[in-house]
């Protein structure tokens, strides 16, 4: 048996993304889209799932978006306008975090990103609003996700992300909490911890 190393055999055809938004609010048709980062992942030779590349924007508030001021200080962002944020437009943003998604698809020979996110519905609803909004295609599937809520409830036993990172032995600051960057990354390193307790073997006369 020898491990399996390519990460389309390993998802089904699909390429795992992790992704996180934070945002003005939890309706992704009425309340900005403020920050978007993504993680890709890759696989290495002994079968286990690692971190790639960080791809992270700040956001412009689309135009007639709500904002509400309780959101925005949860998330630590006073005027998401302010030019020291070097924010930029959500289609921008989108092209910005999709290009390396598509090169991989391709290289990869992926049909489909996944996306992978902590209460992934939510993160998933806000990329789709601004994709339509943006009239981009997104490459992420129209509904399925895996989301380490559930995933970290089973392994475990919790599903605060905070609580399932630290009971999974990754490092935790509270003071960085709440970025979409380090909540990425964050997550990205528990759901490689989790898959790779999983590894998927295959005879050694298997084609790929």
């Amino acid at each position: 048996m020898r491990p399996v190393t390519l990460i389309k055999d390993r998802f089904r055809g699909f390429l795992p993304v992790v992704v996180d938004v934070e945002t003005a609010g939890f309706d992704s048709q009425t309340n900005a889209l403020i920050e978007i980062a993504v993680v890709t992942l890759k696989m290495n030779g002994e079968g286990l799932l690692e971190k790639d590349q960080t791809i992270q924007a700040n956001v412009l508030p689309f135009r007639g978006s709500k904002l509400d001021p309780g959101a925005l200080k949860f998330i630590g962002v006073e005027d998401p306008t302010h030019p020291f944020r070097m924010a930029m437009s959500e289609k921008d943003a989108l092209e910005k975090c999709f290009a390396p998604i598509r090169k991989l698809l391709k290289d990869q020979d992926c049909s489909r990103a996944i996306l992978v996110g902590h209460n992934a519905f939510f993160d998933l609803s806000f990329v789709k609003a601004a994709s339509e909004r943006c009239k981009i295609k997104s490459p992420f599937h129209e509904f399925s996700t895996f989301d380490t809520v559930s995933l970290s409830g089973l392994v475990y036993g919790q599903t605060v992300l905070a609580k399932a990172v630290t009971e999974a032995g990754i490092d935790w600051e509270d003071s960085k909490a709440h970025s979409a960057e380090y909540d990425t990354e964050k997550t990205a390193e528990l759901f490689c911890k989790i898959v790779n307790q999983w590894p998927l073997q295959m005879p050694n006369n298997t084609l790929t």
